[in-house]
């Protein structure tokens, strides 16, 4: 008979076995057969019963233990950057102690809320217990839906205010988290869903949905935008050290000023020209372009810097800013207030009379505004009506006119691209209401500051190609194939031509852009050109800048609410030598990772700040339900009509059923729906009267009927040819292109 063990063997054996301690492990073990499973049954029971071990499926674990192959559910990184994870294992003790992700190279980007199945060591460190190491990944975060909460008498609902999202998802009353009816919750996803509604617990309460400031917040939590600093970023920033002159050039004596919109809430920039008086350069200028040194204070590596980098750049909305570091700095001290010693990058250059820069000299200095200035205050004084603090500063500006004058000469040599779309403005009450919509003008001091910044950043691309340093570009490829042939059918369709047959140049672009130019398609041919064009991203690999026509471009001049701008700082620093805190190590073997990373967060902040416009707009139009509106189509699929109206700018949707009273065919590659009984056929950039059916500001959507289409009513849609059948003779010229492509694409093959 064998000797049943001790519950100190057991727990010993475990320990020593974590691999091995199921009931089956542990008699085979110790020698247990037949009867005597029984007794050792009851003896590990007793064990659970008292603590001393945990039970996980069929296995034991001493109290306080983790298996060695765990799965666990990744925290939000702390003040320190590092990911940490809690088990997700049945029976395990939650104070089994902290639990440290150790990536290693190859390993996916994990973010808070992912599963993973992980390999686990035990340490016994002062800040943490574990170290886990990723075998994969388990899924994805969980789903999160954003919505209004509706109470029923078991739990409620959650009606989502995502336009793309139709369907609702239940509560239990568990999971409500004591939301009210009407409020504004994020809930999560739960279980597997069988039969009826998906099943959702509430995980934050976000308040009143129609209350004040409510859009913007809506937007932020959506798209997961961080907008709370942790607690070691924002005691970095108040405790920043006041900067030094070391490795620094005084350039307080140069009468820089800054120039910037109204409501600024950063001055990162400042500018200066002086006429150049140097031989070799007759009538030309010395532009000077000085920018917030935020290197000075965000140092590689620490909390400040791993925060921005996860930013990637700050987000705007029309009531607040969500921005990329705390306002102690973007503030204040990386702010080029009027008047105050700042820190800062700058580049002097020389530009000729034709505006092409012939030398360039970068520096770390300190500078002192002599103004901060806004556009509408420049551009009135240059017109003849300066101010007090313009007035003082007339000649200065003059100055910097007309070194302008000589940039678009060489801006019209060079021909970037030249969109014309007019940039709206939201006025808000200070309650959040929308006041009214207005388009923004585009004056001249708004395209002199875009022209001076345009020549800082490809001066910063040279400088670091000179010295051969690693640097994050500004990339924007040239259109596909396709999309540039949609721009074709546009602009054919509207009477214009686009070159063909050749190597694609933003001056054939142009070109198109000047047909249009003051006729009813202006605007029309202008979006078609913009949607035809790539998304600009940030890489180390340099592809040029299509749009605006360049070989060499970087961010160098807006640190303060870009991250890739504090990275080209950064290597300008270490390639000239500028000071200990340039490029680190980290930064030059991560360059791609963080031009991926940046750009995606570029992308997030511009789809909530659209949508939060859309939004905002849904409010202004809610009370004119009813009433009619001019504007274009603006987009054409099976589902219906997408509708530029042209008082507001504002996109809304005509639902197929709303276009007619005939079955309409899709044409994917003409983009057109035609009528099946009058062969109707309607396209992008046609002219529309629509009526506002339904506005909803919660989720930004505006559904629409179509009234008029180019001045007329629209057919009763009962035609003599027969039910539901397109008329040959409207078909036939509908498709005769696509006809003609395909015989094309026969010879080919």
């Amino acid at each position: 008979m064998s000797q049943i063990p001790s519950k100190e063997q057991i727990r010993q054996w475990i320990t020593d076995n974590p691999g091995l301690s199921s009931k089956r492990d542990i008699a085979k073990a110790f020698g247990v057969k037949g009867d005597e499973r029984s007794e050792l049954k009851r003896v590990l029971r007793e064990m659970e019963t008292e603590g001393d071990l945990a039970k996980r499926a069929r296995r034991f674990l001493p109290k306080g233990e983790l298996p060695p192959v765990a799965l666990l559910k990744v925290l939000p990184p702390d003040a320190a950057g590092d990911l940490f994870a809690e088990a997700m294992e049945e029976g395990v003790d939650p104070d089994t102690g902290r639990i440290l992700i150790i990536p290693k190279k190859g390993d996916p980007v994990l973010g808070a809320g992912d599963r993973i199945l992980a390999r686990l060591a035990r340490v016994d460190l002062d800040d943490y217990v574990w170290e886990a190491r990723l075998i994969r990944r388990i899924g994805s975060n969980p789903l999160k839906v954003l919505g209004v909460f509706r109470k029923g008498s078991e739990g409620g609902r959650i009606v989502p205010i995502d336009k793309g999202q139709d369907k609702e998802w239940r509560v239990l009353p568990d999971g409500d988290l004591g939301a009210k009816d009407g409020e504004l919750v994020e809930g999560e996803a739960v279980g597997n869903r069988r039969m009826g509604l998906p099943q959702a617990k509430i995980v934050a309460r976000l308040g009143d949905p129609a209350g004040p400031r409510a859009v913007s917040l809506i937007a932020i939590h959506q798209h997961g935008i961080p907008d709370q600093f942790p607690d070691k970023a924002v005691e970095e920033a108040d405790n920043a050290a006041p900067f030094t002159m070391a490795h620094r050039e005084d350039l307080r004596a140069l009468d820089l000023v800054t120039i910037d919109p109204q409501d600024a809430r950063d001055r990162d920039d400042a500018v200066l020209a002086l006429v150049d008086d140097e031989p070799g350069n007759p009538d030309g200028f010395v532009l000077w372009v000085a920018i917030a040194d935020v290197a000075n204070y965000v140092r590689p590596g620490s909390a400040l810097d791993r925060e921005a980098r996860r930013r990637g750049n700050s987000t705007y909305f029309p009531d607040r800013v969500v921005p990329m570091l705390p306002d102690t700095l973007s503030g204040d001290l990386c702010s080029l207030h009027e008047h105050v010693d700042r820190p800062c990058m700058a580049v002097r250059m020389r530009v000729n009379s034709s505006g092409q820069k012939i030398a360039h000299r970068f520096t770390r200095g300190v500078m002192r505004s002599k103004g901060s200035l806004e556009y509408g205050q420049v551009q009135r004084a240059i017109d003849g009506q300066p101010d007090a603090a313009t007035g003082a500063l007339l000649p200065q500006l003059q100055t910097l006119y007309a070194c302008y004058d000589a940039l678009k000469r060489g801006r019209a040599l060079r021909q970037p691209l030249d969109l014309d779309l007019p940039e709206r403005q939201i006025v808000l009450s200070d309650e959040g209401k929308v006041l009214s919509v207005n388009f923004k003008d585009r004056l001249d001091a708004h395209k002199l500051i875009e022209e001076c910044m345009v020549m800082a950043n490809v001066a910063a691309a040279e400088e670091l190609q000179r010295v051969k340093q690693p640097l994050l570009y500004r990339v924007h490829e040239e259109p596909s194939p396709d999309k540039l042939e949609a721009l074709r059918e546009v602009a054919e369709g509207s009477g214009f031509t686009l070159a063909k047959g050749q190597v694609l140049k933003t001056s054939h672009l142009n070109q198109l852009l000047k047909q249009a130019e003051g006729s009813e398609f202006d605007e029309l041919i202008n979006i078609s050109t913009l949607r035809s064009m790539t998304q600009a991203y940030y890489a180390p690999e340099n592809f040029g800048h299509f749009g605006l026509a360049l070989k060499n471009y970087a961010h160098f001049t807006s640190p303060i609410r870009r991250y890739a701008d504090l990275i080209v700082h950064r290597a300008l620093i270490r390639g000239l030598g500028l000071g200990p805190d340039g490029l680190s190590d980290f930064d030059m073997e991560n360059l791609a990772e963080t031009g991926k990373l940046i750009s995606d967060a570029e992308r997030r902040s511009m789809a909530a700040e659209r949508d939060t416009v859309d939004r905002y707009l849904a409010a202004y139009l809610s009370d004119r339900v009813g009433a009619e509106f001019t504007g274009r189509v603006a987009g054409v699929q099976r589902f219906g009509l997408f509708v530029k109206l042209d008082e507001t700018g504002a996109d809304g949707l005509v639902p197929i059923r709303e276009v007619g009273r005939e079955f309409f065919h899709f044409d994917p590659d003409s983009q057109t729906l035609m009528g099946a009984d009058t062969g109707l056929t309607i396209g992008i950039g046609q002219k529309v009267r629509v009526r506002l059916a339904e506005a909803v500001p919660v989720t930004g959507g505006l559904i629409l009927e179509l009234v008029e289409l180019e001045d007329r009513a629209l057919p009763s849609g009962r035609a003599a040819n027969g039910r539901g059948r397109a008329p040959k003779r409207a078909l036939g010229k509908a498709r005769a292109a696509q006809a003609a492509k395909r015989r094309v694409v026969r010879r080919r093959k």
